[in-house]
């Protein structure tokens, strides 16, 4: 069974940091492309970032010089690093194998997501 299963989201300070990981099983991570996800309570879900491989890193402009993707090949798993967090990063985070919300919720492949909530 293809599976990505999200991790490590909880509690945290402003200005704190916190690593999200996104596993694969089933299926290797080494080619494929990776994009981190979020929706906030009455909000849409958003993109905040897309490691496309060939084509690079990308980040939206909420995240960008705060969060970083990288990957650990023999873990099978890619990670979300979030430093300096504010409380509007407040969210369910998702990863997917595509960099296209839409893509992914055709495919009706969303997972779980874990949940990161930025509070004093």
């Amino acid at each position: 069974q293809l599976q990505l299963v999200e991790s490590g989201g909880g509690l945290v300070q402003p200005g704190g940091s916190l690593r999200l990981s996104c596993a694969a099983s089933g299926f290797t991570l080494r080619y494929s492309a990776i994009g981190w996800f979020r929706q906030a309570p009455g909000k849409e879900r958003e993109e905040i970032s897309c490691d496309r491989r060939s084509g690079g890193t990308v980040y939206a402009d909420s995240v960008k010089g705060r969060f970083a993707i990288f990957r650990d090949g023999a873990k099978n798993t890619v990670y979300l690093q979030r430093n300096s967090l504010k409380p509007e990063d407040t969210a369910v985070y998702y990863c997917a194998t595509d960099c296209r919300a839409e893509v992914v919720t055709a495919r009706a492949s969303w997972g779980q997501g874990t949940q990161v909530t930025v509070s004093s």
